[in-house]
C-alpha cells in the first residue's frame, strides 16, 4: 500500500544527522520518488535530514505523512546539540598526550603527518635536535623539515589517501586563493570523513556566499555538527546567532557548554547572562569551575617553556 512504499523509501534514504549536503548514496523524492540526477537537484529536510524533496510542492504535500517522524528526529537532534562534549574538537596533543591549548599559536599542524602538535612538543623536540646537532625535523614522525617545506606532493598524498585533516587544510589553502569550488569539495570530503574543523568552514562558506549561495540554514547546520564535536568559535557563534533571534535560553545553554570547555568568549558571555539573572547561580558557579579545569589541564612545563622562548625572541631588537 501506499504507507508501505512511502515507509520503504522513507527507509532507504534515512541517514545520520552528521552527513552533510553531498550525500553519495541514491537517493530519490520522498513524496514523488523521482531519482537524483543531473537535472533533478533534491533538497533535505532541514529540520531533521532524514529525507529529500525534489521541490516545495512535494515537501507539503508529504508533511501530513512526514511530519510526525520529523519533529521526532528534530527533537533527538536537539537534545544532541546541547550534551556537553567529552573534550574540544582538537583533542590531545598525539605526544604529550596533553589537550591541545586553545590559542592558535600554540600548536600548528605539520604538512607531512598532518598531526597538530603543541609548541611544548615542537619546543622540546627542537632542544633535542639541538644538543644532539641534528636537523630539524617533525616533532611526530621525524621527516627533515628541509623535505617538507614548500612540498605541496606530500600533502596531495595525503589527500589522496582520504586524510580529514589534510583535506581539511587542502580546502583551507583554496579558500584563501579564491578558489571555492575547490575548497568546497575538499571541504565536504573532509566533513564526510568526520573533520570538526571542516564543518565549520563550511559554515563560513554559506554565511558569506563564498562558492555557494548564502543560506543561513546550512551555515547553522554546520556549526551545529562542529558545535557538537567541540568545536568552541561555532558552539560561541550558536549562542550568538541564539540570542541574536531572542532564544535567550538556547543563547545561554551554549555558552555554558562552551565555557565549560575552556572557552573565555562564552564565559564572559555566561557571566553578562548572570547579572541579567538569565542564568542561575549554580549554573554560574559550575561554569566557572568547569572552565578553570580545562584552562589547567592544558599546561605543562615543556609548553611553559615554549612560550618563554617565544617572548624571548620578541624581545629581540630589529637590527
Amino acid at each position: 500500500d501506499d504507507d508501505a512504499q512511502y515507509n520503504s523509501r522513507r527507509y532507504s534514504l534515512q541517514m545520520s544527522a552528521d552527513n552533510n549536503e553531498a550525500d553519495t548514496t541514491t537517493s530519490c523524492c520522498a513524496s514523488c520518488g523521482i531519482a537524483e540526477n543531473d537535472s533533478v537537484d533534491l533538497k533535505k529536510c532541514t529540520a531533521c535530514y532524514l529525507v529529500k524533496y525534489c521541490g516545495t510542492k512535494c515537501q507539503r504535500q508529504d508533511w501530513p505523512k512526514h511530519k510526525r517522524a520529523c519533529k521526532k528526529r528534530a527533537a533527538e537532534l536537539d537534545e544532541i546539540l546541547f550534551q556537553q562534549p567529552e573534550s574540544r574538537h582538537l583533542g590531545d596533543c598525539p605526544i604529550c598526550l596533553i589537550p591541545i591549548p586553545f590559542d592558535y599559536y600554540e600548536y600548528g599542524v605539520w604538512g607531512c603527518c598532518f598531526k597538530y602538535v603543541c609548541d611544548g612538543c615542537t619546543y622540546a623536540n627542537q632542544m633535542r635536535e639541538l644538543e644532539a646537532k641534528q636537523e630539524n625535523s617533525c616533532p611526530f614522525c621525524r621527516l627533515p623539515i628541509k623535505l617538507r617545506e614548500g612540498n605541496e606532493k606530500l600533502m596531495m598524498k595525503r589527500v589522496e589517501a582520504n586524510d580529514p585533516v589534510a583535506l581539511k587544510e587542502a580546502g583551507t589553502k583554496y579558500c584563501e586563493k579564491g578558489d571555492y569550488k575547490r575548497a568546497f569539495e575538499y571541504l565536504t570530503r573532509a566533513v564526510e570523513l568526520g573533520n570538526v574543523r571542516a564543518h565549520y568552514d563550511l559554515s563560513i562558506m554559506y554565511l558569506k556566499g563564498n562558492g555557494v549561495e548564502k543560506d543561513e540554514k546550512k551555515k547553522v547546520y554546520h556549526l551545529g555538527q562542529a558545535a557538537i564535536g567541540g568545536h568552541l568559535e561555532a558552539r560561541f557563534q550558536l549562542g550568538v546567532y541564539e540570542g541574536s533571534k531572542g532564544n535567550y535560553e538556547r543563547a545561554a545553554k551554549h555558552f555554558i557548554i562552551g565555557a565549560k570547555l575552556g572557552d573565555d568568549n562564552s564565559l564572559e558571555n555566561v557571566k553578562k547572562l548572570y547579572e541579567y539573572e538569565m542564568v542561575s547561580k549554580e549554573d554560574f558557579a559550575a561554569a566557572l569551575r568547569a572552565h578553570q579545569a580545562a584552562v589547567n589541564e592544558t599546561k605543562s612545563p615543556h609548553r611553559e617553556a615554549a612560550k618563554r622562548a617565544s617572548r624571548d625572541l620578541e624581545d629581540v631588537p630589529c637590527v
